[in-house]
């Protein structure tokens, strides 16, 4: 596999497939784990890389597709509580506070969600 940025030619998914007020873990790349989630809040997507800002390599999901507090009011990291604000990313409560999540450059097209410019892998050697 290549370790450079490159350019998706196919979409995530398509918007109505993304539960309202739910996260969902994606692999764009196909490396064998999320690398980056999506969380809608009606109308509006919200995506981020699958790294706690707190320690570098920290996944943030207790299990698949769960990124959410238990009310789905924040991005929570299960590896230290952190919380999150879901429309900035921005950390409120936890280890990292005003530390922020990495957004990932989303657009939708055609009814189809798009990562917007070059996704670089998770994983880095």
């Amino acid at each position: 596999m290549s370790w450079e940025p490159r350019e998706l030619t196919e979409p995530l998914c398509r918007v109505e497939d993304l539960p309202d007020a739910r996260s969902v873990g994606f692999d764009p790349l196909g490396e064998g784990r999320d690398t980056m989630f999506v969380v809608r809040k009606g109308a509006q997507v919200h995506a981020w890389r699958n790294l706690c800002p707190h320690y570098d390599r920290a996944r943030m999901a207790w299990k698949k597709n769960e990124f959410l507090n238990g009310d789905h009011s924040r991005i929570m990291c299960a590896a230290h509580g952190a919380l999150f604000r879901i429309e900035d990313g921005v950390c409120e409560i936890g280890p990292c506070i005003g530390a922020r999540l990495t957004p990932v450059p989303v657009d939708i097209r055609g009814g189809a969600l798009w990562i917007v410019g070059p996704y670089a892998p998770g994983f880095r050697r």
